[in-house]
């Protein structure tokens, strides 16, 4: 068996991930240490995190200790980690994937729908905010940074009258007590990776990839490859209008990807299916569809426009 140090960020919601897979990994009779490393992320707490516009800047630092031998793997929230690993590194394993959607949460009212004009929203990325606009252009949409149990306490205190959420991880943390609808995918459609973890060992290490072996959960793998090969396509980034969500039944997986406008005035959305076996040729050609239906278009006026936008967490 073998002793094993996991690198992680230092939130509540990262912690109860690494700590999970610590334990699972103790049930197969190793050691295992918990190594907290604090990300260009987790130092910036006054930007909207778009306007930086640099990518990984919640695993960057991990990946600097996994390359020094400080830590054995990297435990990320997948959609955080960037659709192509710098050289050296190789994503080891996806354990089965929590609730990919969003939720929508609130104290007053029970659906999106119910929120009545001029509502306050909290939003935390732009691919909420694009498609919240597109369902509702008269809600008053507002940037919303810091952890779970921060995002609650401005809702409970009524700062906001309604926040989106991963669903996820209010499963994870327990804090589902203002979960009043969890959003369909054909209305809000997730971040790539959304509720899957990823972990990241150096290239070539065949002990921990043994090791972490029997975590690879196939379907969550095949998805998720899906949904980050339409990413990579496109050329997004985590902070971009662009929701990718994949399902993968039998032998056959189910793609839907959305390219939108920030103000929602436009939205691109598109589905495919094709063979399970090749989730990556699969979310590629829908990428090529959604480019080739304008969403580049999109896109480039994303990344060149210089406003603040507020990240995807």
């Amino acid at each position: 068996m073998a002793h094993l140090r996991i690198g992680s960020r230092g939130s509540q919601l990262a912690l109860w991930q690494s700590n999970h897979i610590a334990t699972l990994l103790r049930g197969q009779g190793h050691t295992v240490a918990l190594e907290i490393i604090k990300t260009t992320g987790d130092k910036i707490t006054d930007v909207p995190l778009a306007k930086i516009g640099a990518k990984g800047l919640f695993t960057s630092e991990i990946e600097e200790a996994l390359a020094a031998n400080q830590v054995d793997l990297a435990i990320h929230s997948l959609k955080d980690l960037p659709t192509e690993l710098p050289p050296g590194f190789e994503l080891a394993a996806v354990p089965a994937r929590e609730d990919p959607r969003d939720a929508f949460v609130s104290t007053k009212y029970p659906s999106l729908r119910d929120l009545p004009k001029g509502a306050r929203v909290g939003t935390s990325s732009l691919r909420r905010q694009a498609q919240l606009r597109a369902l509702r252009q008269d809600l008053e949409l507002h940037a919303l940074r810091g952890n779970v149990d921060t995002r609650l306490r401005k809702l409970v205190s009524g700062e906001y009258d309604a926040v989106i959420l991963a669903h996820a991880g209010l499963k994870r943390l327990g804090r589902i007590e203002y979960v009043r609808q969890v959003l369909d995918p054909g209305e809000m459609c997730p971040a790539a990776g959304q509720g899957a973890l990823g972990i990241e060992i150096r290239e070539g290490d065949t002990g921990v990839r043994q090791a972490l072996a029997f975590l690879d959960h196939p379907g969550a793998r095949a998805a998720v490859s899906c949904e980050r090969a339409t990413l990579n396509a496109l050329g997004g980034g985590c902070q971009v209008p662009i929701g990718v969500h994949a399902q993968v039944a039998g032998r056959v997986v189910r793609v839907e990807g959305v390219v939108a406008t920030p103000d929602g005035a436009r939205v691109i959305r598109l589905s495919l299916e094709g063979d399970a076996a090749q989730p990556v040729h699969v979310g590629e050609e829908l990428g090529r569809e959604l480019l080739a239906a304008g969403a580049g278009d999109i896109l480039k006026e994303v990344y060149g426009a210089n406003a603040a936008f507020p990240e995807q967490p």
